[in-house]
């Protein structure tokens, strides 16, 4: 058979190709924006006929049914890195988090130790050629579509068609459910975020991109800072991109001639990422688009691939940082909130990197200015992503340190420097006591 035909063999609908799905399977499904809510909505919908699922997968946007409390017999939640949409139940002990570091994940997948019966994944139609796109996430859902004993694709003509290492064949797919409905966003700006917030952010976006030269390499996590970083880089020249993602802060930057690529020393000419979380414009801007090129978590996020491009800056943000410099950015005390995601795998990769600035970012202060996130200790319960072996730039909206090579007593004093002025008294009163200082 033609392609095509084996294609149409295959097309059935949601409720039907879900019925591959059968009790105690291990469910993935694709992420971020990509996540396929009308085969999500069939697998829910059939949840009196299943027992004992798990459904797994890394940060997804929608409304994951699957992990709401009446769905406990019948579905259990992992979180490879947990979202707002799963954070409730994974901290009520309805589901459950794998702390890893994204660059591993696909390992975990190809090797069995997490094994997968069943990838629910969106792609774009198929070319000429039979092959349907990943579009806007590849991450770890390639790995995980080439280990599942049934892979159910719902095509969609509105996922863009990215480049890269971004494809499937329609010989590799179980089912296709075709549907045409509006891929989901990320908005860039939270609209609940203060004028107040938002120029904090600024600050902190404008002393980054100081430390950014000319041919620097950038990779950019999620979040308010990463995007007040792009809005900071308007006179800079050559930039690149190689990043486990990007947003819509991207385009601007390529359009005005700031983000060309052409200094990068590993993919040159090229934006590498696995994955985008944006606007309708940001996936209209990398549909067929040859300047970005999508690859694998394990490829993109490991650190040794990192190191290879020079002048290599990550950029990350984290929750609170101690005055030693150990960085907390997936907790709140006992409460898991997020992942490693990337910050390790692009804090090492950088620190290797050839005139390359790993740089962790914060806000100096939380709950309306009340409490200081530069703290003599972390919170009780919260866990340490990124050790203080690690940390090299620290920012906040009151300047850049850099912790790298110091001593305790240097990193506290620098620390101490780039808190909000107002607990600066009490952190240096906290750390003669600890003879730090």
């Amino acid at each position: 058979m033609s392609w095509i035909d084996t294609y149409r063999s295959k097309v059935a609908s949601a409720s039907d190709a879900v019925k591959l799905i059968g009790s105690g399977d291990r469910i993935y499904i694709h992420p971020g924006c990509a996540v396929p809510e009308v085969l999500v909505d069939a697998m829910v919908g059939r949840a009196d006929e299943l027992e004992g699922c798990e459904v797994i997968h890394i940060l997804s946007l929608g409304k994951a049914k699957y992990a709401q409390p009446e769905m406990a017999r019948h579905f259990h939640h992992t979180a490879l890195f947990i979202g707002p949409n799963t954070r409730e139940a994974v901290n009520q002990g309805r589901a459950d988090f794998i702390p890893v570091f994204l660059s591993e994940i696909p390992r975990l997948f190809y090797s069995g130790e997490i094994e997968i019966d069943v990838a629910l994944i969106q792609v774009s139609p198929p070319d000429e050629h039979g092959f349907c796109s990943f579009g806007v996430g590849v991450e770890t859902t390639k790995a995980a579509t080439e280990v599942a004993r049934s892979v159910i694709a719902q095509v969609n003509p509105n996922m863009p068609r990215s480049l890269g290492d971004s494809f499937i064949h329609v010989s590799k797919i179980d089912r296709v459910v075709e549907t045409d409905v509006p891929i989901m966003e990320l908005p860039q700006v939270e609209p609940d975020t203060s004028e107040d917030d938002l120029e904090v952010y600024r600050k902190i976006g404008r002393n980054i991109a100081e430390l950014i030269e000319n041919g620097s390499t950038l990779q950019l996590g999620i979040g308010k800072i990463p995007d007040s970083v792009l809005m900071s880089l308007g006179g800079k020249k050559d930039l690149g991109i190689h990043s486990e993602m990007f947003s819509d802060g991207v385009i601007k930057l390529v359009e005005s001639g700031v983000i060309t690529n052409e200094k990068k020393s590993l993919h040159p000419g090229k934006m590498v990422a696995s994955f985008v979380l944006g606007s309708r414009a940001l996936f209209d801007f990398i549909h067929n688009n040859p300047i970005a090129e999508f690859h694998p978590s394990h490829y993109v996020n490991d650190p040794f691939i990192i190191s290879q491009n020079k002048k290599m800056v990550a950029i990350n943000s984290a929750l609170q940082i101690d005055l030693t410099g150990q960085v907390c950015a997936d907790s709140i005390g006992y409460k898991f909130y997020s992942g490693f995601g990337g910050q390790v795998d692009f804090i090492r990769g950088a620190a290797r990197s050839e005139g390359g600035k790993p740089i962790v970012a914060l806000p100096s202060t939380a709950r309306g200015g009340t409490v200081s996130r530069i703290t003599i200790h972390l919170a009780e319960g919260a866990g340490v992503t990124t050790s203080r072996g690690d940390v090299h730039y620290v920012a906040t909206e009151f300047g850049v340190t850099n912790l790298h090579g110091k001593r305790i007593s240097e990193r506290v004093r620098s620390l101490i420097g780039i808190a909000h002025p107002n607990f600066r008294d009490e952190l240096t009163r906290l750390a003669k006591e600890r003879n730090w200082i």
